[in-house]
């Protein structure tokens, strides 16, 4: 095969025009002309020998194989970066420079934050940034498969298996329970409320044995606003434990037994940011994380 040779500038103009979505706006993005990057684009297509983008009235937009060239563009610069952060951090002795995080909303509500306060005590000069990702088709893994991310917080199993260019660890299996209204006679007798990032990670197969529970005739947009629902006296839910951290007291949550589905959520990451000072400095924090606090045991039942 021939040896293909692209500068970092050509990476940055394929991670521009995929980002902005047309020229004009990458241009504007890099500080140069829209000719100039589109002469760029045409060049690096010749080198490929593949297009890259797909050309309209409305912008370009990448092909199929531009969205793996981009997502390997942007993870290429990204170890660039880590070069030189991690050169400078030898000399000064430490770890630091940004450190990219995608994780679901909950995770990022109550996972993240005492790991990442433990992170900063070690490694002040690390920069964490986390974005909350919707967990549905690809989410969190994907942010990372895209070179979106350094390390993403996702939920995992048979049903959402780590992508094969990934690697990554089971951090936490946490168990579903049926939450209602606080005191309500036959919270099983309510609607169910739920949200599309639930149908994806808990076991569907407990759920469909399970006639008791009704399709659901109540939607919201994520847990917490099911939560807030529930609260409210709106219906009934089948929520993990994450999720129900700091659940008010208008709210009773109700074990569902041995049997109980159970979510597994973890952390992937790409096999060269594994081996990056600051992604092993925080799965030592995630692998060293306290387990979340319980809801009391006032507020289950049998």
């Amino acid at each position: 095969m021939d040896t293909v040779d692209l500068a970092p500038q050509e990476l940055r103009t394929l991670v521009a025009v995929a980002g902005e979505g047309g020229f004009s706006a990458a241009a504007g993005r890099l500080g140069t002309t829209q000719s100039a990057v589109s002469h760029a684009v045409r060049g690096i297509e010749r080198k490929l020998g593949v297009v890259l983008f797909e050309r309209g009235r409305y912008g370009a937009r990448p092909t199929a194989a531009g969205t793996r060239a981009v997502a390997h563009a942007r993870r290429v610069l990204r170890m660039l970066e880590v070069l030189v952060a991690e050169t400078r951090g030898v000399g000064a002795g430490e770890v630091a420079g940004p450190l990219r995080i995608a994780a679901f909303r909950s995770a990022a509500l109550y996972l993240l934050p005492p790991v990442l306060e433990r992170l900063a005590a070690r490694h002040p000069g690390i920069e964490a940034e986390v974005t909350v990702v919707r967990e549905v088709g690809t989410g969190a893994a994907g942010e990372v498969t895209a070179g979106r991310a350094d390390l993403g917080i996702a939920t995992m199993g048979t049903s959402s298996p780590i992508p094969p260019q990934l690697i990554g660890d089971v951090l936490l299996e946490e168990p579903y329970a049926l939450v209602h209204p606080a005191g309500h006679p036959d919270p099983r007798a309510l609607p169910l409320v739920d949200w599309t990032e639930n149908c994806s990670s808990y076991t569907r197969q407990w759920w469909a044995a399970q006639d008791w529970i009704p399709a659901a005739t109540v939607r919201a947009e994520d847990d917490g606003a099911v939560l807030s629902m529930v609260s409210s006296g709106l219906g009934m839910a089948i929520m993990p434990a994450l999720s129900l951290t700091g659940a008010p007291l208008s709210v009773g949550i109700t074990d569902l037994g041995t049997e109980r589905p159970t979510r597994q959520v973890g952390y992937v990451t790409t096999p060269e940011l594994a081996a990056t000072a600051a992604v092993r400095a925080l799965v030592r924090e995630l692998r060293a994380r306290r387990p979340a606090a319980a809801v009391s045991d006032s507020r289950k039942s049998e």
